[in-house]
Formats: structure tokens, C-alpha cells, sequence
């Protein structure tokens, strides 16, 4: 018989072989694991090798504010479209606001260290000035060269020789538009002189249908400025309109008088201007026909039916004429800053501006590079006849501030009152930033 120490000895030799046995086949499937996680992770460094090629990264997309609205924001759209086709991974956003809704609104969301927008539009250069030297944005000498473009054009963005603010497309200001066929169905010509203006109004006068002989277009003011403007070129030549930017000379003084007296405001008592009407409504009717003439800016071409109808005259011997330009500015709390640099270069840039004015838009380049036949048709006869005078800057875009809208709501107030010419000549001077 096998006593108890043989067995004892027997049973530990059966659990050392079945503890080896266990851990063989632990081994084995320790093993096994490793080599199937070893061949995962080949797999998974193959695929992450192959990401990028799959998956795109995430496209980054830029807020862009202008003041473009209707066929102007659509014109715009395409220069946007172009940049995006040059850009893959960047993607855009547009969105309007008016200079006005901006100089209320940058300022409150700049103090929180906040921006709307990656790159945005306005034509206020003094705005610009005034928010770079604040410390608000970026400085752009680096990406613009000034030798490029239209000269003096980088005046009004500038502090102590820093650039804030870079040219977009610009238009102009130059005179009263009319349709042609309106003109030839009644038998009317442009004038040579004050005598034929002023005779001319009063044909307009007499022609069944009309309200007005002009339009006057409005809004917060600024289509009536432009209008004041035009005559106070004209009749004191441009270096008038700038001694009234600087202050040396006043609105109470007897020429400046004298040009509101006798030209507008005899104008105005004869109702040959219409009372403030909402701008755009206003292309309507006169286009309609309940008005002959209408004062505005260059970009009223790509606001009509049939631009090849449109005629344009200045005022007889106006040797001036304003020039309206978009400027670009980058805020320094975006959080794409060189994405927003590559827009800025290439809206401000030969490229961005050669689409804009192949529009419909009615603007034309800054750019000195972007040739006249890159224009659209409509545009190039009045960039020849803008040419043919001396370029000026915008009276109320200049001055700025809170004198801006003062001179809006003066002139709004002398349209429906021209007996306040002498209050409103007043009140312009004693609130003038050079007087004040």
C-alpha cells in the first residue's frame, strides 16, 4: 500500500504539472495577444499615416463685414467666391453693416478685447485712423506697398506714418445721371453753363409726370452731402472743399454763402429738388420716370436695368470730383490673424480688385496695376471722364466724428427749410473739430 508521505508526494508532482500546464497555456495566450496588438498598431500607425490624405482638416472660416447690400453684395460675393477657389480650407462669411452701425459698434466690442468680424469695410478712414492709433488694429505697413497705388490714397488711414487701413475699390461722385432716352424722347440736352442748368430744370419742370426735375436721394444725409458737396467744388473749386475740411475757412464765409444762397438753396425754392427720399426707393422712381435727374455715386451703374441708357453730366466747369474709397482693416482680436492677412492681401491686392471691377458693382481700382480693360464696360467711360478732373476727398468721410452727422442732419434740415441757411451755416462752424 502506498502510505500517506507517497501520496502527499504524488499529489504535489500532480499540481506542479497542472500549474505548469496552466501557465504554458497562459503564456501562450499572453503571446498570442502581444503578437495581435503588435499587428494592430501596424495597422493603426498605416491609417494614421493615411489621415491626412482622408480626412481634411478643419476648415477655418473668416467673418467678413462690409456695408455691401443687393447687387452690390452680390458683386461682391464673387470677389469672396474667387479667393475661397484660390484658398481651399478657408471659408467666408459675409455680413453687412453700415460705416454707421461700425463707429457705434467697434468701439464697445474693441474695449472687451471682441471683434464681429476678421476683415472688415468701411469707407470712414478717419474711423480707421482713430481705432488703430487706439491700439485696436493691425498695423499694415508690411502688407501694402503705397507706391502701388492711386497717390494720397492711404492719407486718411495713417497715424505718424502707420498704416491701418488698406485701399479696396473706390468709386466716385461725379454728377447727375439721367436716362438717354428720356432726354431724347423730350428733346433736352446737358448743359454748358449755370443759365442752360437752370433753364434746363425748368423744362424738366413742365413735362407731364414729373414731381421733380431731381431726385434728392437720402438716408442718414450722406446723398445729400454729396449733392452740397458737388456745388461747393464746382463753384469754389477743390481746394475750397479742402480749406472746409482743414477749418481755415469757415461755412459763414460770403463765398461759401454765396454758393449755398445762390445755387442751392434758389434751387431748393424753386422746387427743382425733390424732399428727402429713401436713396435706393429713389432709383425707382426716377428710373420710372417721376424724376429726370439724380445725383449719386458710381455704383448707381450696376443698380439699373439698362446701364448702356445711363447719360452723366457735372455741373458746367466742375473741375473736381470726390472720391469715395473702401478701405480694409484687420482688428487685432481675431483669432485667424493669418488667414485674415491672406484675405486682406488679396482683396486690397491686384487680384481681388481686378474681379471687383469686372462687376457689376460700379467701382473702380486703387490698385495702379489693375488695367482699364479690366473694367466693366459701363464704368470705363466714366473712369475717363473722373480722369479728365482732380480727385477730392469725401468732406463729411474726412472730418468724421461727431461732426459727421451733424453736417447730415443740417443739410436734411436746409432741404425741407432752406430760410435756416444761415443757422445751419453756423451750427456747421461752431461744431467743426478745427473750432471747437
Amino acid at each position: 500500500m502506498v502510505n500517506m508521505a507517497e501520496k502527499m508526494q504524488m499529489i504535489i508532482a500532480v499540481l506542479v504539472i497542472i500549474t505548469l500546464l496552466i501557465s504554458a497555456g497562459a503564456l501562450i495566450y499572453i503571446l498570442t495577444i502581444t503578437s495581435n496588438l503588435a499587428e494592430m498598431s501596424e495597422r493603426l500607425s498605416a491609417i494614421e499615416d493615411a489621415l491626412p490624405g482622408l480626412v481634411p482638416a478643419q476648415n477655418i472660416t473668416l467673418r467678413v463685414i462690409g456695408p455691401w447690400a443687393g447687387k452690390e453684395m452680390e458683386a461682391f460675393l464673387q470677389v469672396l467666391e474667387e479667393f475661397e477657389n484660390q484658398n481651399p480650407g478657408i471659408e467666408t462669411e459675409y455680413v453687412i453693416y453700415r460705416a454707421e452701425q461700425l463707429a457705434t459698434l467697434l468701439p464697445l466690442q474693441f474695449q472687451a478685447a471682441m471683434t464681429p468680424g476678421d476683415v472688415i469695410a468701411t469707407a470712414w478712414g478717419w474711423f480707421i485712423a482713430e481705432q488703430g492709433e487706439a491700439g485696436h488694429l493691425l498695423e499694415l505697413n508690411d502688407l501694402v506697398n503705397e507706391t502701388d497705388y492711386i497717390s494720397g490714397i492711404f492719407d486718411p488711414v495713417k497715424v505718424d506714418g502707420t498704416i491701418y487701413g488698406a485701399p479696396f475699390t473706390a468709386s466716385g461722385k461725379p454728377g447727375f445721371w439721367y436716362r438717354k432716352s428720356f432726354f431724347e424722347t423730350h428733346g433736352l440736352t446737358p448743359p454748358e453753363n449755370w443759365t442752360e442748368f437752370v433753364d434746363l430744370l425748368e423744362d424738366i419742370k413742365g413735362i407731364s409726370g414729373i414731381v421733380n426735375p431731381i431726385v434728392t436721394g437720402d438716408g442718414v444725409g450722406w446723398p445729400i452731402s454729396d449733392v452740397v458737396e458737388h456745388f461747393i467744388i464746382t463753384f469754389g473749386g477743390p481746394e475750397l472743399q479742402q480749406d472746409l475740411i482743414d477749418g481755415t475757412v469757415n461755412f459763414t464765409d460770403p463765398q461759401v454763402r454765396s454758393i449755398f444762397q445762390d445755387r442751392i438753396v434758389s434751387l431748393l425754392e424753386a422746387e427743382y429738388f425733390s424732399e428727402p427720399t429713401e436713396w435706393t426707393a429713389a432709383v425707382d422712381t426716377w428710373w420710372a420716370g417721376d424724376y429726370a435727374l439724380y445725383f449719386m455715386g458710381t455704383w448707381l451703374t450696376g443698380m439699373v436695368d439698362d446701364p448702356t441708357d445711363l447719360g452723366l453730366f457735372a455741373l458746367p466747369d466742375c473741375e473736381g470730383a470726390v472720391l469715395a474709397t473702401d478701405y480694409w482693416m484687420i482688428p487685432k482680436y481675431t483669432r485667424h490673424l493669418e488667414e485674415a492677412k491672406k484675405l486682406l492681401t488679396f482683396l486690397t491686392g491686384v487680384e481681388g480688385q481686378t474681379v471687383h471691377v469686372g462687376t457689376t458693382a460700379g467701382k473702380f481700382a486703387t490698385h495702379l496695376e489693375v488695367p482699364l480693360e479690366a473694367h466693366w464696360a459701363p464704368m470705363r467711360d466714366v473712369m475717363e471722364a473722373m480722369s479728365a478732373v482732380e480727385p477730392v476727398p469725401d468732406m463729411d468721410d474726412t472730418i468724421g466724428g461727431d461732426w459727421q452727422p451733424l453736417f447730415w442732419d443740417q443739410l436734411q434740415l436746409l432741404w425741407v427749410d432752406p430760410s435756416q441757411l444761415d443757422a445751419v451755416l453756423q451750427t456747421l462752424d461752431e461744431n467743426h473739430p478745427a473750432h471747437a
